[in-house]
């Protein structure tokens, strides 16, 4: 059975080197090429002979950063999946790379098994979410019909996901939907209980699993 194929793309060499070597000790894995940044990226990609089937993606790099690099990963290379791999813990910025089409974010002090768990049920699973993201996923919530959802949650409720899922601060949802910060707040904890999720990121990672909101 041939390897998977991995691209690496992340402007620290030294780092992207000793994750070259990691990766290549994995059974099943090789590392075709490492780029600096997304420009670098666009020209191995003219150049390799081997499609990668994923992506291990830094966020911050001059040129062409991580999220802009996952957009064009999306509209010319669909079939590769992308994993994203930084220092950024901040829950925005995870939020922005999963509803761009992320299958996974992992922060850069990981264990390397983690990484190699993550690639295998990235190949086998289509995602793979940490316990720094959610656990929202690994517990198999199954997607509902637009009547289910209907049923499982109020217009209200719909509509506090759908702005959750923005970049936008609760106190900015709170005056967009004409409501007190503490109903906003009431909205939240119901939400967390009914889905049992411990946070914002797991709430978009149901909605957008089940198509509440698109990527």
């Amino acid at each position: 059975m041939n390897n998977y194929v991995v691209g690496v793309v992340d402007d620290h060499i030294l780092f992207a080197q000793s994750l070259q070597g990691l990766i290549n000790s994995f059974e099943g894995f090789e590392v075709a090429f490492m780029a600096r940044n997304g420009n670098d990226l666009i020209g191995k990609m003219c150049q390799t002979s081997k499609e990668p089937d994923i992506i291990l993606l830094d966020i911050n790099m001059p040129v062409m950063n991580g999220f802009e690099t996952l957009n064009w990963l999306n509209e010319n290379h669909p079939n590769i999946k992308t994993i994203t791999l930084s220092m950024d813990d901040e829950e925005e910025t995870i939020i922005n790379m999963l509803k761009a089409g992320s299958k996974g974010y992992l922060l850069k002090d990981i264990h390397p098994d983690t990484l190699h768990l993550a690639l295998k049920e990235v190949i086998s699973k289509g995602h793979f979410y940490t316990d720094n993201v959610t656990t929202a996923l690994l517990k198999g919530v199954s997607r509902k019909d637009e009547d289910e959802l209907q049923d499982n949650f109020s217009q209200r409720e719909l509509e506090f996901m759908e702005l959750a899922c923005s970049d936008k601060t609760y106190k900015q949802i709170a005056s967009e939907m004409c409501l007190s910060p503490k109903t906003i707040d009431n909205y939240r904890d119901t939400l967390f209980r009914k889905l049992e999720v411990r946070s914002r990121i797991g709430l978009v990672l149901y909605a957008l699993k089940n198509k509440i909101v698109n990527n």
